[in-house]
């Protein structure tokens, strides 16, 4: 792994991401594996706001999902279905 400090970390052998860093996790979106960046994280923000009501959940995991991922307007309602599953049974 290199970490000049200017260009991030990557891997010295083939340039990529080093595993040591990757923060993607996949969960079922609509049937479909789909990877989230920063998914742990987001489920500890949310879990930190102490929400109790399901929409404001989704909301909010919807919210912050978007500022690290791309989420097709189209696919919104099923990318809430899916990130409220799976942080329902983060544990």
């Amino acid at each position: 792994m290199t970490d000049d400090g200017k260009d991030g970390a990557y891997c010295s052998i083939c340039g990529g991401i080093p595993p040591d860093r990757i923060t993607i996790r996949r969960i079922p979106i609509a049937g479909k594996e789909t990877g989230i960046d920063r998914l742990d994280w987001i489920f500890s923000e949310v879990a930190n706001l102490g929400l109790s009501d399901e929409t404001e959940v989704s909301a909010e995991l919807l919210r912050l999902v978007q500022k690290f991922n791309y989420i097709p307007a189209r696919k919104s309602a099923e990318y809430a279905e899916g990130l409220l599953a799976a942080y329902k049974n983060r544990d």
